[in-house]
């Protein structure tokens, strides 16, 4: 697997499990609940069930990504091993993380002179940079080397397509995304917004949609439009979600029913971890798959929110 080490950070919303089993590398987010500092570590230090009933409650919940100092202290092992490292961040038009990484990149170079750190921003998060960090996973056990392996994921990682689907727009509302008089009307009307994430990071609401049933079929019409090779797509499909594990099956039994070839057979299911559930709140599904290059949305696209 060569003399380098595959890294993402903990926002990629995969298990614990799963990480270790392909061997990635990952690093904690950090958030705050009524001021008390925990760690984004897989729903050990706040089960999601738990973080999400507070949240109801009125607990006051904050993030904050990952600072050079902790990227320092956790990469230093790495190198002081003889080990190089690829880290892929979650998308900056998200999170400042990439420019934090950046930062300790240089720093450590510095210190570790034969050693090299590539840091890559992914331009996704969740199971979107899971995905990618997944497949990135296939390519190094496949002998790609470190540079070899970052010019390959530079040139694709806007193929990740992640869709959004959202019934509770309580927390959305709260960070903004939605605004409160929209929110209002659509909360009355039993509207579901879809988000996707833009070449540059950032969330965009693309549509929205009446009814939860109804925005799980667009969500599937998305990947029938988009994903690649069409009906013959043999690549890995994610779906992370917020406590709303119900909804999560059903979009994967859509896309299991219509796409035969997936690879392993099945859609995987992993939990939204409190960082990029913290701002997302409960009954959110996220759909990420292989498609054609992410495009910014016209204006004529974004919705008004």
């Amino acid at each position: 697997m060569g003399d380098y080490v595959l890294s993402t950070c903990s926002v990629c919303d995969l298990s614990k499990e799963w990480l270790e089993e392909r061997n990635i590398h990952y690093i904690y987010f950090n958030y705050e609940i009524n001021g008390v500092a925990c760690k984004d570590d897989f729903g050990k230090t706040c089960a999601p069930a738990d973080l999400y009933g507070r949240m109801l409650a009125g607990a006051d919940v904050k993030t904050s990504q990952v600072s050079v100092g902790e990227y320092i202290k956790d990469w230093s092992s790495i190198l002081s091993s003889g080990k190089d490292i690829l880290h892929v961040c979650m998308g900056s038009g998200i999170t400042g993380t990439f420019a934090s990484a950046c930062m300790a990149r240089d720093s450590l170079e510095r210190e570790f002179p034969n050693r090299k750190i590539i840091v890559i921003d992914s331009t996704t998060a969740s199971g979107g940079l899971g995905l990618l960090v997944d497949k990135l996973a296939d390519l190094r056990d496949e002998g790609y080397s470190l540079e070899d392996l970052a010019a390959w994921t530079e040139a694709h990682k806007i193929e990740v397509n992640t869709w959004f689907i959202t019934t509770d727009l309580t927390f959305l509302i709260r960070g903004g995304r939605v605004s409160k008089a929209a929110g209002l009307l659509g909360g009355m009307l039993n509207i579901c917004p879809m988000l996707d994430i833009e070449p540059d990071g950032s969330l965009a609401v693309r549509e929205k949609i009446r009814t939860k049933r109804r925005a799980f079929r667009y969500q599937l019409q998305k990947m029938e439009d988009l994903c690649k090779g069409s009906y013959d797509y043999n690549e890995r499909v994610f779906i992370t979600n917020t406590e709303c594990l119900g909804d999560a099956k059903a979009v994967a039994n859509m896309v299991e029913n219509k796409f035969h070839k997936i690879r392993d057979g099945r859609v995987h299911i992993f939990d939204v971890g409190a960082t990029i559930g913290c701002h997302l709140g409960p009954g959110t599904v996220v759909l990420s798959f292989w498609g054609k290059p992410r495009i910014f949305a016209s204006r004529k696209d974004r919705k008004d929110h």
